[in-house]
């Protein structure tokens, strides 16, 4: 019997929708178990909201849209053949469409609600308790900002991390197939991760039970381990589930549009000053600490990496100028409020030497296909960076110091390299592993229900067409 498309389309649909409710249950399950009610939360003195961090905020939130879409979109679909540009722009899109509506439902409350040392409780779910008259404290004790802005800023960190790992299996992988695994890698893997890292009491209640990443004394200012590291690893593990592209290898894959890729890379840079200061929480001097390290950083990784090609290739190109720039970007972004300028402006070029070389080396020797270069410059650059973040916090290096919230003061300090170095060690290693094991699982589960390739013909005549019907170019 013929079923007609359109109730083929529904059933699938809604075969995805039951899926992902039932991960929705499962992880209510596990949240409710694991984390028992928390006591009631003791009296706290009245915070000061300033007019001017709220406004940063906001403006932060909105510049790290900026960088997903059209930013990322536009760097991505540059990238890729002509016949694949659509599909990447509509994976972008939808990634950060998807991942909002998840986030208010379930993820902001799995990331930032006490629960236990992996995974938040469910306590705000769906927003839960949280509106207008709710506050978040920031690194400043007694200082606060709405809670709304602290969810909208942390929902658009949620929302670009996916999206950069579709860079790795671009050009060959299903609509559906990335939609599906957006939702239960967001699920299972950015939640728990955002949570291990970045979930603690806050200067009021720094004694309160945190994430175990936080607990090592691991520091990670705007997300080298949480986004970089986190989706790099998932995009080595998809480029090698989902295997190679045809032809690869063998036929010319050049990117389409070098012009349109310089503007989403542009559009990265300064959406980026969102993503870095705005980490910061509060307009202040760290702010603008972020804010330089995010010029510099970016600058000297970008010259450096025009230099290798000029020495080593004998011409520089744009593609190796943005490689070099958002290469810059990754590294700095751990390391944002952290180091000083001089700091990260060796972090920019080491952190370039060490991608080039898995970018036009390590890749080649292996043979893996990483389409777009995540793991290369994402996963790698964000080790470089979590790691020399440990180095350059060192006050004798120009660095801005850990603040210590047990003396009375918050004095800013260092424990030593060593201690440093290893706390961030230990950080990167169970982002690799939770993000690599879990990302694996979920790609195989994915496979088992929708499939993860098109067919060999629909992937040769271009995914615009097979999966979107349109073109991104007409003749």
């Amino acid at each position: 019997m013929n079923i007609p498309s359109t109730l083929k389309s529904a059933a699938r649909t809604a075969l995805l929708g039951a899926f992902t409710l039932g991960a929705l249950g499962t992880i209510a399950a596990f949240a409710q178990e694991a984390a028992p009610a928390a006591p009631a939360a003791p009296a706290v003195p009245a915070f000061t909201v300033d007019k001017g961090d709220t406004t940063w905020m906001m403006i932060s939130t909105i510049l790290v849209l900026l960088m997903t879409i059209p930013g990322l979109a536009l760097f991505y679909g540059g990238l890729v053949r002509a016949k694949n540009m659509l599909s990447v722009l509509m994976q972008v899109f939808t990634i950060t469409s998807v991942v909002m509506i998840v986030w208010v439902f379930y993820g902001y409350s799995l990331a930032f609600t006490p629960g236990n040392a992996f995974i938040g409780g469910l306590s705000k779910m769906f927003l839960a308790g949280v509106d207008v008259s709710t506050l978040s404290e920031t690194f400043t004790k007694g200082v606060a900002i709405p809670e709304l802005v602290f969810v909208t800023f942390q929902m658009s960190f949620a929302c670009i991390t996916p999206a950069l790992i579709v860079g790795a299996f671009a050009e060959r992988i299903k609509f559906s197939a990335v939609i599906l695994f957006t939702i239960l890698w967001v699920t299972f893997v950015y939640f728990p991760i955002a949570h291990m890292v970045w979930f603690w009491g806050g200067p009021s209640a720094y004694s309160d039970p945190s994430g175990l990443i936080f607990s090592f004394g691991a520091i990670d200012f705007a997300g080298g381990t949480v986004v970089h590291i986190n989706a790099g690893i998932a995009g080595l593990v998809g480029a090698l589930m989902v295997g190679k592209r045809i032809g690869y290898n063998k036929d010319v894959m050049a990117p389409h549009s070098m012009t349109l890729t310089m503007v989403g890379a542009s559009l990265l840079w300064v959406g980026w000053f969102g993503f870095n200061a705005g980490s910061n929480l509060e307009a202040n001097a760290y702010a603008v600490l972020a804010m330089v390290n995010t010029f510099v950083a970016t600058a000297a990784a970008a010259v450096t990496w025009i230099v290798l090609e000029t020495l080593l290739r004998g011409k520089a190109s744009m593609l190796g100028a943005v490689s070099g720039a958002v290469t810059g970007l990754v590294a700095v972004t751990p390391a944002a409020g952290f180091a000083g300028p001089m700091g990260v402006i060796v972090l920019g070029i080491v952190a370039t030497c060490v991608c080039y070389f898995f970018v036009s080396v390590v890749k080649n020797k292996f043979g893996y296909d990483d389409s777009l270069d995540v793991f290369g410059i994402h996963c790698i650059g964000g080790i470089i960076g979590a790691l020399g973040t440990g180095i350059l916090v060192n006050p004798a290096l120009g660095g801005a110091g850990v603040v210590d919230y047990s003396t009375a003061d918050f004095a800013a300090g260092y424990a030593g390299t060593a201690t440093q170095l290893w706390s961030q060690f230990k950080g990167v290693l169970v982002t690799v592993l939770w993000s690599g094991i879990g990302s694996a699982i979920l790609y195989k589960i994915v496979d088992m229900i929708v499939g993860l390739r098109p067919t060999a013909d629909a992937e040769r005549e271009g995914l615009d067409l097979t999966s979107h019907g349109e073109a991104a170019y007409h003749p």
